[in-house]
């Protein structure tokens, strides 16, 4: 199959504005498609289309508000603290998340001939989320095949790379100072370098010192 079209699920943060940088440098021809499932920073759509409209790549947003109702947490709800305790999963968590996220993409990619998704799980840096993990990606791939009877290929070019990884590849790609400065992954919805205490953001400003670390030759950002 000729590598001709990709669907990236796009947030607007590092992870998917690194694989849509991935994708644009593998694919003929990409879109990309985020999710409005009332999240609690509706920046997170502003920054998603804002990124798609400087990057010239059709941009697609679906409701998905229903999830919110479903599975109530802290990425949706504001009397949810967000939260990370020993043996369980964060209260950031969205049961089913990837699993709608992934189908939904895959029926908009069937409908505009793609054959790809590019997602940026990973299974490094994942926070103990069951739906970032490979099995399951491998799973849903051959569902999605056989569900809509189409050669669906779902790219993860994050699933083993830590942080720190994840910064090299934009550099590699030329984009690290637009990821850095463009991308919303702070939980308190603070663009770039985020708030620096939430998770998110420590995850994110701790890989991204160790690739600046090593880039630098040990010297500090």
């Amino acid at each position: 199959m000729k590598n001709k079209k990709a669907i990236v699920v796009f947030s607007g943060g590092q992870d998917s504005t690194t694989c849509l940088f991935w994708a644009i440098k593998r694919f003929d021809e990409v879109e990309a498609v985020t999710f409005n499932y009332g999240q609690r920073h509706s920046l997170e759509l502003e920054c998603a289309a804002q990124i798609a409209q400087e990057q010239q790549i059709k941009h697609h947003v679906l409701d998905m508000s229903l999830l919110s109702q479903l599975a109530p947490n802290a990425l949706t709800r504001q009397d949810i603290a967000i939260e990370e305790k020993e043996g369980q999963l964060p209260t950031t968590f969205v049961d089913g998340r990837n699993l709608l996220f992934l189908s939904f993409a895959a029926v908009l990619a069937k409908q505009v001939g793609a054959h790809h998704i590019v997602t940026g799980v990973c299974e490094t840096d994942f926070s103990g989320y069951p739906d970032c993990r490979d099995v399951f990606i491998k799973s849903l791939n051959v569902t999605l095949n056989l569900a809509m009877d189409y050669p669906f290929v779902i790219d993860t070019p994050l699933m083993w790379l830590n942080k720190a990884q994840t910064w090299a590849l934009a550099d590699e790609l030329g984009a690290f100072d637009y990821v850095r400065e463009k991308t919303l992954t702070c939980y308190n919805g603070v663009i770039a370098d985020g708030c620096g205490e939430c998770p998110s953001c420590r995850l994110r400003a701790n890989g991204l010192q160790e690739y600046l670390n090593v880039r630098n030759g040990g010297a500090r950002a």
